[in-house]
């Protein structure tokens, strides 16, 4: 029995349940990704990068294999074009709309207020999971079982380093102690479980708007990476090692997307 197989014998194959599974399953990877902020001394800058890189690589991935494709397939090619441009389009609205401070940064853009840093933090990493929640919502809402749970594997897998990578940054800050970075890191992943049952009701709602839906996923997750992930982690002069990074994580998304539908 693959993990697929399991989950939709749990739901029992209600796609808004599937959904919901997939929206926790995603949010307990971002938790378990803040772990290591107990253990790691420093800002662990390096590690953090290079994870976020990975990240970058298996989002990359994930939109191409788990939404443009079969958003295709499901509906031609100009519904996920118009969909992938107004995914882009929100979150650069979003982004502009709401002041908030780069996920990474928190830590070397100077002391604020407790409350101030916490909330413009949280608005961060608001935005930034945002799309992921949806994604993982419209990939189970499309009943196509496979795909979504390769989707929703590979953003559980790239939560991981962005969990630890806010964590970090949190603490690194001076401002918290690990347990509290660790408990507001956490919450910052749980905004992707009720946007996965929004994103799962609409396209059950409406079936026909599946392929704009996933399109709109798609380019909202490729504006983030390309906007957001890329420029951060560069910031360094480690370009390579991280570019390399970015490589792996695409790789194995495209492993995982081939052996979980196999």
């Amino acid at each position: 029995m693959t993990f697929g197989d399991l989950l939709a014998a749990l739901s029992g194959g209600n796609l808004m349940l599937l959904a919901f599974f997939g929206g926790l399953i995603t949010s307990i990877l971002n938790m378990v990704g803040c772990i290591p902020i107990f253990f790691l001394k420093g800002s662990a800058e390096k590690v953090t990068d290079l994870g976020l890189g990975f990240a970058s690589g298996v989002m990359l991935a994930a939109s191409f294999t788990s939404l443009i494709l079969p958003g295709i397939e499901s509906g031609g090619v100009l519904p996920v074009l118009v969909g992938i441009l107004l995914g882009a389009l929100a979150v650069s609205y979003m982004d502009k709309l709401i002041p908030h401070m780069h996920f990474i940064r928190i830590g070397v853009e100077g002391r604020r207020s407790r409350l101030r840093a916490v909330w413009l933090f949280v608005l961060a990493i608001t935005i930034h999971n945002m799309p992921e929640g949806l994604a993982v919502g419209v990939g189970f809402g499309s009943g196509n079982l496979a795909s979504a749970t390769a989707l929703m594997i590979a953003i559980g897998l790239q939560n991981i380093p962005e969990g630890l990578s806010v964590g970090l940054s949190l603490a690194s800050s001076k401002e918290y102690t690990r347990a509290k970075s660790y408990l507001i890191a956490a919450l910052s992943g749980i905004v992707e479980l009720p946007l996965a049952v929004l994103g799962a009701a609409a396209v059950i709602a409406a079936y026909q708007v599946l392929p704009y839906a996933m399109g709109f996923a798609a380019g909202a997750m490729i504006f983030v990476v390309s906007d957001e992930i890329i420029p951060e982690v560069h910031r360094l002069g480690k370009e390579r090692a991280i570019t390399f990074s970015l490589i792996i994580g695409l790789m194995l998304m495209l492993f995982l997307d081939v052996a979980l539908k196999a």
